[in-house]
């Protein structure tokens, strides 16, 4: 079930014209799949194998919302998308939603007819150089060539620090991460600058990382979270419910593992969340244990956030702001009751 509003477009999509569809939540259960837009490939993000298997703190934003809707994580028809394609691919309805690396900002927000169901990482940019550079902070890199992902806030945020610090830059663009690391890597530029943790990714796909090192600077804030149209709130809920409830779940103490235990003997918050006690699922318009499948299959954010950049993961990147807000960080679950 389809129903087409045209909106203005302003901003960066003047002149197009943006599809809302309402019922995406029938749609996906007619199609008995997700369609999730992720980005090309980045390592602890969404990368598919040899195998063709996906996997990535992204990729588990997707199986989570698939686990809650079709009660089976498995259910998801992945998309591939350049950071240029990705909003229009949402917009258009060629994907239900996208959890691709995007940072919510307010010209995104406001003006391209999408709305962020809320953080599922939160970043910065920074800087990756060679060793051989002999640089130790951005503020040495006056005069430098910067490869950079095009279509990206990095752009932005790039030309801001360059100016405000009375500094000289040229940028050479390419379309997707793995170019700007092949563009990187063959010495086309001084310097590759993105969210810092895609230049961690980045860097273990060097052929020789150890050449290479990422400057301490953060100069921007980067809350990257999932995205879906305006005009289904439904839709909206469920997606941004589907992230809370790996959150919650972490916070309240339940993982892969203990979800089935804690669903029948937990306490209160634990029995809510997993469905055994309340009605969650029915306000949602799914069943009562949508959050129980996301916990058991998906797991809840510490395993997510580990196995894919953390501890259990090549790019062992530390919890930092994505800690838990009673932790030392701000991830933080509205409440599920």
């Amino acid at each position: 079930m389809l129903k087409q509003v045209t909106m203005a477009a302003t901003g960066l999509v003047l002149g197009l014209s943006i599809t809302a569809q309402a019922g995406t939540l029938e749609d996906v259960q007619k199609r008995g799949a997700v369609s999730c837009g992720v980005s090309t490939g980045l390592a602890g993000f969404s990368q598919k194998d040899e195998k063709g298997n996906w996997s990535g703190i992204d990729v588990d934003v997707c199986r989570a919302v698939a686990a809650a809707v079709l009660g089976d994580a498995s259910k998801v028809q992945y998309k591939p998308l350049t950071a240029k394609e990705r909003f229009t691919a949402l917009q258009s309805g060629e994907v239900d939603m996208l959890s691709r690396n995007t940072t919510w900002t307010l010209t995104r927000d406001a003006s391209l007819g999408l709305n962020f169901v809320g953080v599922n990482y939160y970043d910065g940019q920074g800087f990756m150089v060679s060793k051989n550079l002999g640089v130790s902070s951005v503020n040495d890199l006056d005069g430098a060539t910067v490869c950079i992902q095009a279509g990206t806030t990095t752009e932005l945020n790039l030309a801001d620090y360059f100016r405000a610090h009375g500094m000289e830059y040229t940028a050479i663009t390419f379309d997707t991460s793995d170019q700007t690391r092949a563009g990187f890597e063959s010495g086309r530029c001084d310097v590759l600058t993105s969210d810092q943790s895609q230049l961690y990714a980045l860097r273990i796909g060097l052929q020789k990382p150890g050449n290479a090192m990422v400057l301490p600077e953060v100069i921007s804030k980067e809350p990257l979270g999932p995205v879906v149209r305006q005009g289904d709130d439904a839709w909206f809920n469920i997606v941004k419910w589907s992230l809370a409830a790996i959150i919650e779940a972490e916070y309240l103490g339940i993982s892969s593992a203990t979800a089935a235990t804690a669903a029948k003997s937990g306490t209160p918050e634990q029995k809510r969340l997993l469905g055994s006690d309340g009605d969650a699922g029915s306000k949602l318009g799914l069943s009562a244990d949508w959050a129980n499948n996301i916990v058991s299959q998906v797991g809840n954010y510490s395993e997510v956030f580990e196995r894919n950049v953390g501890s259990g993961s090549p790019l062992k990147i530390a919890r930092g702001l994505n800690a838990q807000w009673n932790k030392g960080g701000i991830m933080y679950s509205n409440p599920i009751r």
